[in-house]
């Protein structure tokens, strides 16, 4: 049995992992502002979801960490005339400034395991350079970077890892997703012709938290039904 933190527990992908390493029975730690939503699940701890605030200390963490999943993230699209500085500090403090903080506070539980696995998100926007993403994709590459530096500081004893998923149907994607023609139409655009579903990256947030990917690190795994890789039509 693992000990595992899940920051954004109670939404879309994260909410999703709860599920699934709960039915698994592993030792649960969540941050989440929707607490009532994992009401239905036993054994779970709540850690003090303020953790943007400058004197969030992590009460309630354990000695030992086997895995950090840092799931909060930001969809903000909109083209580069449009955006004001705002808006590129509130997706990086959200994306990168949270993570940090959050890796420091388990920093110490991390260090306790025999084996510890982080996992940051990314987005398939980094790779592929897409309109209207400058904010967003800005910040998420800096998160791989991070990864990257944090996987060669905290090897052999930390794996430090990112999922980069594209559009995936979540309460953050509910603009962009809301009617049968923009899903159709953002299913075509993908090789494997469907959106992506909590469950698909939550899978993969699962293997690269077991021991099934101990040799596995400093790695941006696209999980993005092809569409970083493959070219259709």
């Amino acid at each position: 049995m693992k000990q595992i933190l899940i920051v954004g527990a109670g939404s879309g992908i994260g909410f999703a992992l709860v599920n699934h390493l709960h039915k698994e029975n592993h030792r649960l730690f969540v941050i989440t502002r929707q607490a009532e939503k994992l009401s239905h699940l036993s054994g779970i701890s709540f850690v003090d979801p303020d953790f943007m605030n400058e004197n969030w200390f992590a009460d309630g963490l354990p000695d030992r960490l086997d895995g950090l999943v840092y799931c909060p993230g930001t969809i903000n699209l909109k083209p580069i005339r449009g955006l004001k500085l705002a808006d590129f500090r509130n997706d990086f403090e959200v994306n990168v400034v949270g993570a940090v903080k959050v890796v420091q506070a388990a920093y110490k539980a991390l260090k306790a395991s025999d084996s510890a696995s982080v996992v940051l998100f990314s987005t398939v926007a980094v790779s592929q350079g897409m309109p209207f993403h400058s904010s967003v994709a800005a910040a998420k590459g800096a998160v791989e970077g991070l990864a990257r530096s944090l996987a060669a500081e905290l090897a052999p004893t930390i794996r430090v890892n990112v999922v980069a998923p594209s559009l995936t149907n979540t309460p953050l994607a509910v603009r962009l997703l809301s009617s049968d023609e923009k899903i159709e139409a953002s299913a075509k655009k993908h090789p494997l012709q469907r959106i992506g579903m909590p469950d698909d990256i939550a899978n993969a947030v699962v293997f690269l938290l077991g021991d099934g990917s101990s040799w596995v690190t400093g790695q941006v795994l696209a999980v993005d039904g092809g569409l970083s890789t493959l070219k259709i039509g």
